[in-house]
This record gives C-alpha cells, sequence and structure tokens, in this order.
C-alpha cells in the first residue's frame, strides 16, 4: 500500500511517501495509525494525537474506523482550515 503524508505530518515522518507491507492484523485506519506510530520516534512524533489527523483511502476522505479493505492509498494529513 502506498503511503502519502501532507503537511507537518510529512515533516516529522521526514518523507512524503512510501511503499509498505501492511502486516494483517492492521485492518482499519486507527489500527494503521498504531502500527506506524511505533515504527520510530518520527512516526511517533506525526501521530502522537491521532484524533486531529484525517486520512483519505484512494483519495477519499474517512474515518478512523474505516476498514482498509483493498485500499492502493491512503494519505494522512492534519486538519484544514480555509479562509
Amino acid at each position: 500500500m502506498k503511503v502519502r503524508y501532507f503537511a507537518w505530518v510529512r515533516e516529522r515522518v521526514g518523507h512524503a511517501e512510501e511503499e509498505i507491507d501492511v502486516p494483517a492484523d492492521v485492518e482499519s485506519v486507527a489500527d494503521l495509525i498504531g502500527w506506524l506510530s511505533k515504527r520510530d520516534e518520527g512516526y511517533a512524533a506525526a501521530f502522537a494525537e491521532p484524533t486531529v489527523i484525517r486520512a483519505a483511502i484512494d483519495q477519499e476522505h474517512v474515518e478512523h474506523d474505516a476498514a482498509l479493505g483493498n485500499g492502493r492509498e491512503i494519505a494522512f494529513f492534519p486538519p484544514m482550515t480555509g479562509g
């Protein structure tokens, strides 16, 4: 699965995207956030407050309880503000 990171999530993780093999027990967006946050300090910092992280699977916004299913890409980004 391709994982893309945006804005300060990208800055803390240290790169814009990567290909990962998602473990079988990682079934939802929340599971993936938890798994990623254990990878190293950068990921831990990026996902320290998971409730503020927004996610999209295959360019469609989803909640954290959404199943990863057969998604080919997931993106993580901070809340967006407009003006």
